[in-house]
């Protein structure tokens, strides 16, 4: 018998301005949003909040912005980001939250897409890496500099020294009048690979900070200056443009409307019960708020009127036992390294312990999270829970209710075992192009291995290849500036392709079962170009195919076909017996891959990366073809059927030691050097990684 369960309310006509206005009158909640700041929790009221969104609202249209204008957000996932964020919304413009982890060319790609003519970033510290490479954004005229010191304008002066890295010469300059004034040296721009014309970059970008654009709307503010902003924002009005991964080498720009985001959030939240209004609901917040993820249940949150504390993974386990929070969002990648933890801590124990831990977590191991335990398996539960679980609990805070996981794959086996220890731990599945949250479990109606039931207004397909398809009011606009991937993706009937692959049970749960579109997504959430990844590694001669893996693990691996002629060439000059067994796996051959994996490596975001290869016996091994399956009619490659004939080596892969601390001196003994080792530039590393 299918569960009962309430899909929710489908909440349409909104703007997110109205979700903040919604929360203020639900409750007053003095500490509604909070950071992690000077060694302590700093927040406030939600009223305040508004207060203040106002104020840069009014400020953000002094500067001479219009409606619609893009606002690129290079900033980190605090208070302040939520303050810019409902700022531009109130101002009527287009926020572009940027992900801090993708390379300087990235940025400067959306910069240039959105024509960027002010620009948000959290510190002074991103802004000197970026200054360098501003030059290439043409249309920039201001940026806006969220946290500062109070000497902030004496210590821009050091903005104004700086290296070209083409040379790594430090070049000086006068400091300009006014001080703000950001001096960007045209010929800085040496070090970039695309250039743009000289003659068209301004001789400075105005610099201020988030206080003083603030300052300018507390001057302007009053009641009807406010409702006049209001006024002008619609629910169909976009609001933000959000950069994903594509199968291109420049990410997409998912645009997304107020009432796309509104309504998810609500609808979602609307879906749980069990979930309250009011400060007594705590939520911690880890995640990035430039992704859609976090930042549809920040919505969320904020409108039911729940205590918010903002994190990082950097603070995440000692935060969870002090804020103690009710309900929280995570990627599998968190869960599988606290289960790690469990299972290590487990195997150290001795004795009747070690028999108590291994006879806990079999149980566990065993739980239907769809049914309450009954007689004897019931009691074993309670016994087990006083005996190991509640000790789990404690690292969670022992007072979650709602543990919700997105972003990628979970194993079933977490769902069991988190849930039998009290963490109800509930697998949904979404995309940034539906607003966040397209279904999940909850309550009853939770199924390990499922990503649950939709929510109310989502229709969930499946095409004649099984690509899950999902039509609904959350859906996206389209990609900003891209109609041939718009049109690839989206019908004209509403229909979204999402590239992902799955099932439907005679109950209506939904599976994920791979992926069509030449993506994967790390156990971190992160989605990673295979295509790009394989192309690029391809282009050195001593490879006859690359395979790149990681769909559910937590960073990209590459599975190498060598090139037996190019091989044997080198075993030639270095003056090696390619008689001996497994000889094509001699060091020297390790390092030249290493270079053609760094090679790849340059011009992307950390989290798609090559971190371990491997490669595969040339003389043994099945390699995949249009005849055997390995590729389908379409020339792509088979994926699926790469897991299943090549399940050891990539078992192996994630197990394997560092390649690249197998081959330091192997070089070096045999007198031989490598002709074109990689180097990448600066800018073409991510901008949390220089």
């Amino acid at each position: 018998m299918p569960p009962k369960i309430d899909p929710g309310q489908l909440w349409l006509g909104r703007t997110l301005l109205e979700l903040l206005d919604i929360g203020c009158a639900r409750a007053p909640n003095p500490q509604s949003l909070n950071q992690w700041r000077d060694h302590r929790w700093q927040g406030g009221a939600s009223q305040t909040l508004r207060q203040t969104v106002e104020e840069i609202a009014l400020g953000l249209r002094s500067l001479g912005l219009q409606r619609g204008d893009r606002i690129p957000l290079v900033m980190h996932s605090d208070i302040n980001f939520c303050r810019v964020d409902f700022g531009c919304l109130l101002a009527g413009l287009v926020d572009v939250p940027i992900d801090l982890t993708q390379t300087v060319e990235n940025i400067l790609f959306i910069l240039n897409q959105t024509q960027a003519q002010v620009m948000v970033i959290s510190n002074l510290d991103l802004l000197q890496q970026l200054t360098p490479y501003l030059w290439e954004a043409p249309t920039l005229r201001q940026i806006i500099v969220a946290d500062v010191p109070e000497d902030w304008r004496t210590v821009c002066q050091t903005l104004m020294r700086a290296a070209a890295p083409s040379t790594g010469k430090e070049a000086a300059y006068d400091v300009p009048t006014p001080w703000e004034c950001l001096h960007v040296p045209q010929f800085l721009g040496q070090a970039s690979v695309e250039l743009s014309t000289p003659c068209s970059v301004p001789a400075c970008i105005q610099l201020m900070s988030l206080a003083d654009v603030q300052a300018q709307g507390q001057q302007q503010w009053s009641v009807q200056a406010v409702e006049t902003l209001r006024a002008d924002i619609a629910p169909t009005d976009l609001a933000t443009i959000i950069y994903i991964a594509g199968s291109t080498e420049r990410p997409l720009g998912v645009m997304l409307t107020h009432e796309n985001i509104a309504a998810n959030a609500l609808t979602a939240f609307s879906s749980y019960p069990q979930l309250q209004a009011g400060p007594e609901e705590v939520a911690l917040l880890f995640l990035p708020l430039t992704h859609i993820f976090a930042r549809v249940f920040l919505y969320g949150h904020l409108a039911y009127g729940h205590t918010v504390y903002l994190s990082d993974p950097n603070h995440l386990f000692k935060h969870l036992r002090t804020v103690r929070p009710t309900v929280m969002i995570t990627v599998p990648r968190l869960l599988e390294k606290v289960y790690e933890r469990v299972l290590d801590r487990g195997s150290r124990l001795r004795g009747l312990d070690r028999q108590v831990f291994t006879w806990a977590l079999n149980l566990a191991q065993r739980f239907d999270v769809g049914r309450s335990p009954q007689g004897l398996y019931a009691l074993q539960l309670q016994l087990a829970d006083a005996l190991v679980f509640a000790k789990w609990r404690v690292g969670f805070g022992d007072r979650l209710k709602a543990l919700i996981c997105g972003g990628a794959a979970l194993r079933p086996e977490l769902v069991q075992v988190f849930t039998a220890a009290g963490i109800p731990l509930l697998q949904g599945y979404g995309l940034t192009e539906t607003s966040g949250v397209v279904c999940y479990n909850r309550g009853a109606a939770n199924r390990a291995g499922t990503v649950g039931l939709p929510i109310a207004g989502v229709e969930i397909a499946l095409a004649t290849d099984h690509e899950i398809l999902i039509r609904s009011p959350f859906v996206m606009a389209g990609y900003y500036q891209n109609p041939e991937h718009t049109q690839a993706v989206l019908e004209d009937d509403g229909w979204l392709h999402t590239g992902d692959l799955g099932k439907i049970d005679a109950d209506g749960f939904l599976t994920i079962t791979g992926v069509k579109k030449p993506l994967f997504k790390l156990s971190t959430g992160k989605y990673v170009s295979s295509q790009l990844l394989e192309a690029t590694v391809m282009e050195s001669p001593l490879v006859d195919l690359a395979i790149a893996t990681g769909a559910h693990q937590k960073f990209c691996g590459m599975l190498i076909f060598p090139n037996l002629a190019a091989l044997s060439a080198i075993a030639h000059a270095a003056d090696l017996d390619t008689n001996t067994a497994h000889w094509w796996q001699h060091p020297v051959f390790l390092a030249h891959y290493q270079v053609a994996i760094d090679t790849a490596n340059c011009h992307l975001p950390y989290w798609s990366t090559v971190r371990q290869f491997r490669l595969v016996d040339p003389q043994q091994s099945l390699r995949p073809t249009p005849q055997n399956g390995g590729y389908r009619q379409d020339g792509t490659l088979n994926r699926i059927w790469v897991l299943k004939h090549y399940t050891a080596e990539i078992e192996a892969l994630y197990q394997q030691s560092s390649v690249a601390t197998q081959v330091p001196n192997a070089l070096e003994n045999l007198n031989l050097s490598l002709t074109n080792p990689a180097v990448c530039p600066v800018h073409a590393q991510s901008l949390l990684h220089h």
